[in-house]
């Protein structure tokens, strides 16, 4: 499928990985994501016009998954960028292999001392070839051949320097290494940025990018992704673990309970045999879902006065 990008000297994004929305939604859920309208529709925009999907929303909502799970479901490679603060672009593009090069400078001064060795300009161009490239997540994807997803996880952990680097990367699909020349994609990545939103990212970045927010599932949804994340889990225990994590997290607590921490709990009840949670065998094993000890006291409370049958 062509959709201009040849025109702007960008790389062809090719042929659509999804026929329609339906397709997206019944793919994921194949692959254990259960997605909702909204998600499933920006993954295929996302394919159709060949843009990167930022996606924001509090940590352990699935974000990273959703990436995860795209790339099972079209069997792409998944090229992951791990995001921390000190992240530069040695990590995040390449760098050379200094020591490998200090080895073979060594070895060409010492073959030079029999009369025998490499001019230093011969030796140059040597060292800075590809045997002595390091490449990095973005210029790997950049690279690649086969199809390719793109996650860059936890953007709004960077500084504002390598921002723009992602910025000018997603823009032109491209990266000048000044010793090899440019090096530019011959297909478009599906790329999602996640942010967990503990800073405001940059306008021009956030323009580049199409957006999904994704926040803690309805209760009927995440009985659903329980059910199907948690081999052995019955239907009511499902909707109890469901109605429990919606009341808690309806609390005043210094970190709600993500998706994932949910699963932890529901696998835990499975293994230790429970079948019909009542308050106690759910305070006891508060530590599982909540991660202060303020909160896990709160929850108590809660759950003291709470019908956990529904």
């Amino acid at each position: 499928m062509s959709n201009g990008n040849a025109a702007l000297g960008l790389p062809e994004s090719g042929p659509p990985r999804f026929e329609s929305l339906d397709a997206v939604r019944g793919g994921l859920a194949q692959v254990g994501y259960l997605a909702d309208e909204s998600i499933s529709g920006v993954v295929y925009l996302a394919d159709r016009l060949a843009k990167p999907v930022l996606v924001e929303g509090p940590a352990g909502t699935g974000k990273t998954q959703l990436a995860k799970s795209v790339a099972e479901l079209t069997g792409a490679r998944l090229i992951r960028l791990q995001c921390y603060e000190g992240l530069d672009e040695s990590k995040a593009l390449y760098e050379w292999n200094y020591r490998k090069q200090l080895l073979r400078i060594q070895a060409g001064e010492h073959g030079k001392s029999e009369e025998e060795g490499p001019s230093w300009s011969e030796l140059e161009e040597d060292i800075f070839s590809e045997d002595f490239l390091l490449t990095r997540p973005l210029l790997e994807a950049i690279r690649a051949t086969e199809p390719v997803v793109l996650l860059v996880d936890e953007v709004d952990r960077v500084e504002l320097e390598t921002e723009a680097l992602l910025l000018e990367i997603l823009s032109e699909y491209q990266v000048s290494i000044p010793e090899l020349g440019t090096v530019r994609a011959t297909q478009i990545p599906l790329v999602f940025l996640t942010s967990n939103n503990t800073r405001e990212l940059s306008e021009a970045l956030k323009r580049r990018c199409l957006y999904l927010h994704i926040d803690y599932p309805q209760m009927e949804r995440e009985r659903a992704i329980i059910e199907t994340r948690v081999p052995g889990i019955s239907q009511a225990l499902a909707d109890q673990v469901a109605r429990i994590v919606r009341s808690i997290r309806s609390l005043d607590l210094k970190k709600a309970p993500s998706v994932s921490e949910t699963l932890d709990w529901a696998r835990t009840l499975v293994v230790l045999g429970v079948e019909s949670i009542d308050a106690e065998q759910a305070k006891d094993t508060l530590h599982i879902l909540l991660k202060y000890r303020s909160d896990i006291d709160r929850a108590a409370k809660e759950l003291a006065g709470l019908d956990t049958t529904g």
